[in-house]
């Protein structure tokens, strides 16, 4: 049986792709999907974060910009911010909502997101909450942010993830914080 160049070059050319497929596999098997139990220093449900989090090399957790009153926390994956949580205690009489609707319109299309605290608002790339409740037996406000958000891609998907976090996370940083409803 005779065999002709291209009879042997077929087979080459296939091995040559296996291999392109096996190293990208390899590359992207270095890739890990990083689980958050806390945020600020609180429990948190880690599928409540995983969305916000892309597949990394790295992850990094920064809650030591904290101060009382203030739990602040930052998580990075390979060095990019990917979830920045505030909360803050605040004096009653300031509607918060309205105070940062400037800032809410720079994440993108605020949109008033119902049954979470006293008032939210929900935008593309971040979120924010407002609860009345009693602080050192003062009258307070709590007020949640999350910003710095680019995950999930999905627009839609995405700000769902925020509600559910904000839904989830505002009562438990409140509690944590002695500022009861």
């Amino acid at each position: 049986m005779r065999t002709t160049r291209k009879d042997l070059t077929m087979p080459a050319r296939g091995v040559a792709l296996l291999a392109v497929v096996s190293v990208g596999a390899a590359g992207c098997s270095s890739q890990k999907a990083f689980e958050v139990s806390e945020l600020c220093g609180r429990k948190v449900d880690s599928a409540l974060v995983a969305p916000f989090l892309p597949e990394g090399e790295t992850l990094k957790v920064d809650d030591g910009i904290s101060a009382p009153e203030q739990p602040r926390c930052q998580v990075y994956v390979d060095g990019k911010l990917s979830l920045y949580v505030r909360g803050n205690v605040e004096k009653p009489d300031v509607d918060l909502l309205k105070a940062t609707e400037r800032s809410m319109r720079r994440l993108g299309n605020p949109a008033p997101a119902d049954g979470i605290g006293d008032g939210a608002t929900v935008a593309d790339r971040g979120a924010m909450a407002v609860q009345a409740c009693t602080y050192k037996g003062e009258k307070s406000q709590y007020v949640l942010e999350i910003d710095g958000v680019d995950n999930p891609k999905d627009i839609a998907e995405r700000r769902e993830a925020l509600v559910k976090l904000l839904r989830a996370h505002l009562p438990v940083i409140m509690a944590a914080e002695g500022c009861r409803p």
